[in-house]
């Protein structure tokens, strides 16, 4: 099984017992809080391709465009770029977008397409189309387990498009548990954006111009995961891993070769060069990616 069929492969049951007791809110995080890509490019039929410039990406990076492209120009990525992902992955990701359009309880449905400064607390939102929001806070207030879905497209063609809009979180919620599925495409210029994406179209990213080498304006904190391609300019994108900050401390391990993938920090393990752990929040890799005795298993290989 390849590496990026990996990532994906852990999530589809999460999202089915979730949706299977989904009522006005989550019991669980969302299932893209699964998902180890920072930003993916899941195009079902190639055309995938992630373009970055003059921006940072703090997690690994997935294209399957036909050829796969990630394309850096100034564009700093820390984790690992995985270009093609398997088609397995390519499938279970539109599994888990085609899961997140099937929930249908809504705390609360909206036909409006703006709504200005607003507050939510956990829930299921449904907008019936489009949203777009210019010079508006949405602030997201729950604690640091509590999750959010908004569905943005719910019943009729929907864009997200954002202008200077904040998603401000209080009292300990956390971006990683912040899902908005996207019918169509989503941009966002400037702003602070916090949660996981996942659209149907294009994402794109974009902050104020800035010289490179200086670090970005604007933050945006989740993932990108797209049917289509995804676009980040001047702009510092910080991924989500597991259901948490890619921050959290985990605990150390020391497995040894060919025992598989540890949720842990690979302090005591072998280390090899590509600078990222896929499976936590280290930016070291250890050797147990799949690898057995004298062939340690590595990210692509």
């Amino acid at each position: 099984m390849k590496h990026s069929q990996k990532y994906l492969t852990a999530c589809l049951p999460g999202i089915i017992a979730l949706l299977g007791g989904a009522s006005s809110a989550f019991a669980a995080a969302p299932s893209s809080a699964s998902v180890n890509f920072a930003v993916l490019s899941a195009a079902p039929d190639g055309g995938g391709a992630v373009t970055c410039t003059r921006a940072i990406i703090d997690g690994n990076v997935g294209s399957s465009g036909l050829p796969a492209s990630v394309t850096q120009t100034d564009c700093t990525i820390t984790g690992a770029v995985v270009a093609p992902v398997s088609a397995n992955a390519v499938t279970e990701f539109n599994n888990e977008y085609s899961a997140l359009k099937a929930v249908s309880q809504c705390t609360e449905t909206f036909s409006a397409t703006s709504l200005g400064n607003h507050t939510f607390t956990p829930g299921v939102y449904c907008f019936d189309s489009a949203v777009t929001e210019t010079n508006a806070v949405w602030t997201l207030n729950g604690g640091s387990t509590d999750t959010w879905l908004f569905k943005i497209g719910n019943t009729s063609v929907g864009a997200l498009t954002g202008t200077d809009f904040k998603v401000d979180l209080v009292n300990g919620a956390t971006a990683c548990n912040v899902t908005w599925w996207v019918d169509a495409a989503t941009t966002m210029t400037r702003g602070a954006f916090n949660g996981n994406i996942l659209a149907g179209a294009a994402i794109t990213l974009g902050g104020t111009t800035h010289t490179a080498g200086t670090p970005p304006v604007e933050t945006f904190t989740g993932r990108a995961l797209a049917t289509a391609a995804v676009t980040l300019t001047d702009v510092a994108f910080v991924g989500c891993e597991g259901s948490t900050s890619v921050s959290k401390s985990r605990s150390k391990c020391n497995q040894g070769v060919g025992n598989g993938p540890e949720s842990c920090d690979p302090g005591n393990s072998n280390q090899d060069g590509f600078n990222s752990n896929p499976f936590s929040g280290s930016r070291r890799t250890n050797d147990e990616l799949g690898g057995v005795p004298g062939k340690p298993g590595r990210l692509g290989n």
